[in-house]
């Protein structure tokens, strides 16, 4: 045994018995020495031996409840509790308890204030971000300059030129495709190999003036109409 463990071991019983006064509530020995091994060092013998002396000495109440003894301090040494002074301890207790409650919610409203602070910029970093968002607007001022003071600009009957044109060749590919859709589909009626086998097999010579060829996903892909010249 270490020195300061043995000294602590001599005055053990007067650690124990403070410690069970103060507490005023039943501990086993092994509650005692995980109570107090860390804050004064005692081993578990120790607490033992100083908890039966102190029994035998009446200073302290002993009980056994199966193989395991609790230890508490002898409560005719306290002065008798009136009703009124529960009644007190009771209101003191639910104003302790409304005021801790209190507490818990200031420190969790701090504690959303300090995560929002830690996240946020500091002073530096935006006085950075506020340098490189001005360069940004510069360029797109510069860039939006540039585009006024270009010639070339598309009018509205231009712009509605090309409208009407795309709408007419959607029509037209879609009026092609329904056609060159039906015809596969009487052709392999009778065809004996597969739809694959059909589209990669050079079956199609004869749709091809049509401006039709196989695509990649094995359908047909309108192509605009060749004129043969000469």
């Amino acid at each position: 045994m270490s020195k300061g463990r043995a000294e602590a071991a001599a005055g053990a019983s007067g650690i124990l018995l403070k410690y069970l006064q103060e507490q005023n509530r039943p501990y086993s020995a092994q509650d005692v020495f995980g109570n107090l091994q860390r804050e004064h060092g005692l081993g578990k013998a120790a607490v033992v031996k100083a908890l039966e002396q102190l029994a035998q000495q009446g200073k302290i109440k002993e009980k056994t409840y199966g193989k395991q003894k609790i230890y508490f301090a002898d409560q005719d040494q306290f002065d008798m509790v009136s009703d009124a002074d529960l009644q007190g301890l009771d209101a003191k207790i639910v104003a302790l308890t409304a005021k801790v409650q209190g507490l818990q919610q200031s420190c969790r409203h701090m504690e959303g204030e300090l995560k929002e602070l830690t996240s946020a910029l500091t002073t530096p970093e935006m006085q950075k971000e506020i340098q490189e968002l001005k360069k940004e607007c510069a360029s797109y001022t510069e860039r939006l300059k540039n585009i006024k003071a270009a010639t070339n600009h598309v009018t509205p009957e231009e712009k509605e030129q090309v409208y009407r044109e795309r709408q007419r060749y959607c029509k037209e590919w879609r009026k092609r495709k329904r056609m060159a859709t039906e015809l596969s589909d009487a052709i392999l009626e009778g065809y004996p190999k597969s739809k694959k086998q059909f589209f990669v097999s050079g079956a199609l010579p004869s749709l091809l003036p049509w401006g039709l060829r196989p695509g990649r996903s094995h359908s047909l892909v309108l192509l605009p109409h060749r004129r043969k010249l000469g």
